[in-house]
């Protein structure tokens, strides 16, 4: 099922793509309820470190154990990783 949003198509809700703005690497079309909220979220640029120190790291400055909100970016890079 496929979404269309400000002439966009979205393989649906809450399935993150690559994003179209600078900078972002990818966004979703979140929903919670009957709302909807386009987020864009990560960091372009970087080198790729994966490592699982790397990701225990990220996980921990970024607090990923409280990222309960959809509408946010932090709970999308959080499930990301």
């Amino acid at each position: 099922m496929s979404v269309k949003y400000r002439g966009i198509t979205f393989p649906g809700y809450n399935r993150p793509i690559a994003s179209n703005r600078e900078g972002k690497k990818k966004m979703v079309l979140a929903k919670k309820g009957d709302k909807v909220k386009l987020i864009h979220f990560g960091a372009k640029g970087y080198g790729h470190n994966y490592s699982a120190a790397a990701r225990k790291s990220f996980r921990a400055r970024h607090r990923c154990d409280t990222a309960k909100d959809k509408f946010t970016a932090r709970y999308w890079s959080c499930k990301a990783w």
